[in-house]
C-alpha cells in the first residue's frame, strides 16, 4: 500500500502512484496539476468548471452530482474506478476532484481502491484518509460504498450504525458518541 505526506489543505493529495485527490481550487491550479503530470482530470461537481484544463491535462471528464445523500453516486463508481485504472495503464495520472475534496471525490477514490487495489472498504477509507485527512462522504455514499463493497466482495468492512445524529458509519461511532450532549 503506497501512501504520502498529506499535502495540506488545499493541495492535491496523491493516493497512490497514479491517483490524486483534491479540491476544486487546486485542480485549476496549473502549478499544482502540472509538476505532477496529471492526464486526466475528474470534476465531480455539479457545473462544469469554465476555466481551461492546465497544460498536460489530454482528457477532463465532467461528472454532474450534487452533494447530497440521495446523489446516486454509484452509478459512476465502475465508470470512474475504471477510468483511473486505464490511465494508470498507460502511465498518466488522473486527479479526481469536487468542490472541497472531501466527500464526492474521496468517495470515488475509495471505490477504486476497493476495485483495483483490492483492499476492503475500511482500508480504503483509512488509506484515503491518510493522504487527505479531512475527507467525510456523506452518509448517503457511505452507504452506496458498502453496496458496492458487499456487490464486489461479498462482505462488508464497513456497517451504518444508529446514533444521536442519525444513521452513520460505524467507523463514526465512538466519534458522535463524543459528541452527544450529556
Amino acid at each position: 500500500m503506497h501512501q504520502s505526506a498529506p499535502a495540506g489543505l488545499s493541495g492535491l493529495c496523491r493516493v497512490t502512484d497514479h491517483l490524486y485527490l483534491s479540491n476544486g481550487r487546486a485542480a485549476r491550479d496549473a502549478s499544482q496539476v502540472t509538476p505532477n503530470k496529471i492526464t486526466c482530470i475528474i470534476n465531480v461537481t455539479e457545473t462544469r468548471s469554465s476555466s481551461p484544463a492546465p497544460p498536460g491535462v489530454e482528457e477532463y471528464i465532467h461528472i454532474p452530482v450534487s452533494d447530497s445523500p440521495a446523489s446516486p453516486l454509484c452509478d459512476h463508481f465502475d465508470s470512474v474506478a475504471d477510468q483511473i485504472q486505464l490511465v494508470a495503464d498507460v502511465d498518466g495520472r488522473t486527479l479526481v476532484h469536487c468542490n472541497a475534496g472531501v466527500s464526492r471525490s474521496a468517495a470515488l477514490c475509495m471505490a477504486y481502491l476497493v476495485k483495483h487495489c483490492g483492499v476492503t472498504l475500511l482500508e480504503a477509507h483509512r488509506w484515503v484518509k491518510t493522504c487527505r485527512p479531512m475527507v467525510r462522504p456523506n452518509n448517503g455514499f457511505w452507504k452506496q460504498l458498502i453496496q458496492y463493497e458487499k456487490k464486489r466482495r461479498g462482505c462488508t468492512s464497513v456497517r451504518m450504525v444508529s446514533s444521536s445524529m442519525g444513521e452513520i458509519p460505524d467507523i463514526h461511532e465512538e466519534e458522535a458518541r463524543n459528541m452527544t450532549p450529556l
